[in-house]
């Protein structure tokens, strides 16, 4: 392979307009390395491009000589499908965002991380429903689905998306839309990296610039109460509101009770969109239950919401996930995630809970191909610690829970929280909408170029 690498810059360098890192380069440490710390590869050659001429150009040579291809946009996969030791086209200069404040749309770049979005629509005090990481990269977000704070009021991020340019595997320029290459578009929205490489989206915004914020801290007595509560509340709440729980072991804080030190919690965090006035009739019952100290209510800019969490995600840590949906919440369930929360293994690790519904479970599961939405308790097992000599134990774990509560899913999966062991899971995520996935996969990419993803194979 590299010799292939080499062979490759030769062939781009005349024509290259980004920047062609080889492993001696002073650059190439600092692209190498991705989000996910369990993924440590040696690319041969990492291709930094400036324009859609040079992923068209990267594109075709790397196939014509079959060599590995891994596409970076921010680095953020959990999987680790921001690498490989082959061929990286890395689009992380390309991330211009425009905004058309008056239509309330924009387009932005391959390459953009969220919050370079973010920035540049709050100039406007308008908003792309997109994730919880500024960090994260978009395409990737966007072609998984796309779920975050803003998912009940407006959508997912790619029912957000009205308009793709991508190069395809045979080095081509296409645009898909409702009107143009419709199969195409649908299969962008949730399909992942299947299908080339988005150097352009074109997206709907919306009006918002402050959220409220609820938070707290529900001891372990009381987690069970909670999650019922939350259970029989969440399927008739107003679109306006978004209530995650997180349980977890404690952070020996400041801003923890100290009753609360390294112990298991669940920890609320509520977003409501509407009318600030109107936000106490529903914080009020819904955190009643958490350490009466540990509760916190405010009103935030939604560009402090939207790097919240940061810094409980950073760049290097090691990250492993399990994932499914459940069509309501059981006693059997929920006694087993309490039961789990005694035995987290990392203080980082967090057993995530969320509602779908509202304005992402409006779109009709034919629209396009992300998976089902009518089972919406959505659960991510996500594993996060620093040290290899843990990976076992950690991994362990989030296996082993997955597997206690497996039988009680509703077959799917999101394909932006399966790690890269679940290639066997990759048509449980499109379910009903599979086959119609392997027609569009083998139109436009015959001979599965595009496989480092969750990845959808072609018929031949």
């Amino acid at each position: 392979m590299a010799e292939a690498c080499i062979e490759l810059h030769e062939s781009l360098k005349r024509k290259f307009k980004g920047d062609l890192l080889r492993p001696a380069d002073p650059e190439y440490e600092a692209a190498r390395v991705i989000w996910n710390g369990m993924f440590t590869r040696s690319p041969q050659l990492i291709a930094r491009c400036a324009s859609v001429r040079d992923v068209q150009n990267a594109v075709r040579v790397a196939a014509e000589n079959g060599i590995p291809t891994a596409v970076r946009c921010g680095g953020h996969s959990l999987a680790g499908f921001s690498t490989c030791d082959g061929f990286v086209i890395d689009l992380s200069r390309m991330r211009q965002v425009s905004v058309d404040a008056e239509q309330r749309k924009a387009k932005f770049g391959g390459g953009c991380l969220l919050g370079s979005i973010d920035t540049a629509t709050q100039k406007a005090g308008l908003v792309f429903p997109s994730g919880v990481v500024s960090h994260t990269g978009a395409s990737g977000l966007v072609l998984g689905g796309g779920t975050g704070w803003l998912t009940r009021r407006f959508g997912l991020s790619c029912d957000n998306v009205e308009g793709f340019t991508l190069v395809t595997a045979n080095g081509s320029v296409v645009h898909a839309d409702a009107a143009e290459n419709a199969d195409l578009y649908w299969a962008l929205r949730g399909g992942g990296g299947n299908f080339g490489v988005v150097t352009e989206f074109e997206v709907k915004l919306h009006p918002l610039t402050s959220v409220m914020l609820g938070e707290g801290l529900c001891p372990e007595n009381k987690i069970r109460a909670l999650l019922g509560r939350w259970r029989e509340f969440m399927p008739d709440a107003p679109f306006d509101l978004k209530w995650n729980i997180d349980l977890r072991i404690a952070a020996q804080t400041d801003n923890v009770p100290a009753e609360l030190h390294g112990r298991p919690v669940a920890g609320s965090s509520l977003i409501w969109t509407g009318d600030a006035e109107r936000a106490q009739r529903f914080f009020q019952p819904t955190l009643s239950l958490c350490n009466r100290d540990s509760v916190r209510i405010r009103k935030m800019s939604f560009l402090e919401l939207q790097t919240m969490a940061d810094s409980d995600f950073p760049h290097g840590r090691r990250y492993y996930t399990k994932s499914g949906y459940f069509t309501s919440l059981d006693d059997s369930t929920i006694d087993t995630l309490v039961a789990a929360a005694s035995g987290i293994p990392s203080p980082q690790t967090q057993i995530e809970l969320a509602y779908l519904g509202g304005a992402a479970g409006e779109i009709a599961s034919s629209e396009t191909a992300f998976g089902d939405r009518s089972a919406p308790f959505v659960l991510n097992l996500i594993g996060n610690w620093s040290d290899g000599a843990d990976d076992a134990k950690n991994i362990a774990w989030i296996r082993g829970l997955f597997g206690k509560l497996r039988s009680a899913m509703k077959p799917g999966v999101y394909v932006n929280f399966m790690s890269g062991d679940e290639q066997n899971r990759v048509p449980e995520a499109y379910h009903e909408r599979w086959d119609r996935m392997v027609s569009v996969k083998s139109h436009y990419d015959p001979t599965n170029f595009f496989r480092l993803n969750q990845n959808v194979q072609p018929r031949h």
